[in-house]
């Protein structure tokens, strides 16, 4: 494969990079971007730790290709927050200290994010669904649970 020069647009801004087409998503964020929200676990799509927003989408950042994403939108946990205030989600994962190591934050916090998008009072079931492609070895479950359907809550208008 051959360099290329790619523009993202993510987090609102346009960015440019060099890389090669296969180059993932993740490694161009993390690298080239110096964005850490989303993290390298399993590097097979599997974990959810790398998880990342195009569209709107929960897309796995480690197995997707910055070629496939140069017309989409993406957003980074980095770019949930506006200006000095907290996303919702992020704030109720610090209230309900819904982290242990922190690894899987990343994931379930983007994943959430889409379910909030597309069900603004999600059941506790519903959340467990949605979170369910996600790992977390520290066991934070529970409060994870509590920390969405706080930021539900929040959310509401």
């Amino acid at each position: 494969m051959r360099m290329r020069t790619f523009e993202l647009l993510v987090n609102g801004m346009t960015r440019r990079v060099a890389c090669e087409e296969d180059t993932p998503l993740l490694y161009v964020l993390r690298n080239d971007f110096a964005l850490n929200g989303p993290k390298f676990g399993c590097g097979l799509g599997q974990c959810g730790a790398c998880t990342v927003l195009i569209d709107g989408q929960s897309v796995r950042s480690c197995v997707t290709a910055v070629n496939d994403v140069r017309r989409g939108e993406v957003t980074t946990l980095d770019g949930l927050a506006q200006g000095d205030k907290l996303h919702p989600l992020q704030s109720a994962f610090l209230s309900e200290e819904a982290a242990q190591c922190g690894y899987c934050t990343n994931g379930m916090i983007m994943t959430a994010k889409v379910l909030l998008d597309r069900n603004s009072s999600p059941d506790e079931m519903q959340i467990r669904e949605a979170l369910a492609g996600n790992l977390c070895r520290c066991g934070a479950h529970n409060s994870v649970v509590k920390a969405v359907q706080r930021a539900a809550r929040e959310l509401k208008p």
